[in-house]
């Protein structure tokens, strides 16, 4: 049937069918072609993160997809379209020019014991951003975050002079069998590590400080809706692990959960509250 089989002879079938087969080597060919220069051209653009947060985000339950004015009540269920990431929404700079969002009183808003400072930006990661007077940009977790993690068996920050990428990873910390891909929350460049004990991690000079930067965080009356929704999905997260969570309505989540709950399987655990897919 081949021509490199003994006893083939050329007639019109073994024509066609050679056709057809080359054919076929050729377009898988072509597609495994382009799908590498599709993936060598994202590597050199530095897409790689915005393509795996964008799989990450397609893999989390529909429940966990819900667009940020949901949060907020302006919309009664809506999917996020662009995975989190509102620079690229036109409902979402619609609906903030329309609607500003309320000022929060006081310096913070607590949550069920936990405090959340209103001079800052939070990632749906669990990460903060927050604008320094001389352009830099610190970048921290939140305390639920801290406290879903506690004190990292090991932490691995990025070298000085690194490009961090929004929606990216920042930095890894390990808890006992989790390897956390903490998210950043903005683009730029590392000047500075910090550490659990700083209050931040990294200090980054951002690519842009503009009205554009930030406008996929989270902020001011934000902020109590969605950390609230965030213990009802750490809630099932546990309970999906066969634990049975102590985090009732109204109550302070310990200061190191991953303690808590020796049983749970804190690696998925993490990949969901941290978005990992």
């Amino acid at each position: 049937m081949l021509p490199w089989i003994y006893g083939f002879d050329w007639n019109t079938g073994h024509i066609v069918f050679l056709g057809a087969f080359y054919a076929v080597l050729a377009a898988i060919a072509a597609t495994l072609t382009a799908a590498a220069i599709r993936s060598l051209r994202a590597i050199r653009a530095g897409q790689t993160d915005a393509i795996r947060w964008h799989g990450d985000f397609e893999s989390l339950p529909e429940r966990d997809q819900v667009c940020r004015h949901v949060l907020t009540g302006e919309f009664r269920e809506r999917q996020c379209p662009h995975a989190f990431d509102c620079r690229e929404c036109e409902t979402h700079a619609k609906l903030i020019e329309r609607h500003p969002l309320a000022p929060v009183a006081g310096h913070e808003e607590d949550v069920s014991g936990m405090a959340f400072p209103l001079d800052r930006f939070y990632h749906r990661g669990h990460t903060w951003a927050r604008l320094e007077t001389d352009g830099t940009v610190l970048v921290g977790l939140d305390e639920l975050g801290a406290r879903l993690l506690g004190v990292p068996d090991a932490l691995t920050l990025p070298q000085p002079g690194e490009r961090t990428h929004a929606n990216g990873a920042a930095f890894h910390i390990r808890r006992r069998n989790a390897d956390v891909r903490v998210v950043s929350p903005v683009d730029g460049t590392v000047i500075e590590t910090g550490s659990a004990g700083r209050g931040w991690y990294l200090r980054v000079k951002p690519d842009s400080t503009g009205a554009n930067a930030f406008r996929h965080l989270l902020r001011g009356s934000e902020i109590r809706p969605w950390i609230e929704r965030e213990i009802e999905r750490l809630q099932l997260a546990l309970t999906a692990e066969g634990t049975a969570p102590a985090l009732a309505d109204g109550g302070v989540p310990v200061s190191d959960i991953a303690a808590a709950y020796p049983a749970a399987d804190w690696d998925a655990v993490c990949g969901e509250m941290f978005l990992e897919g």
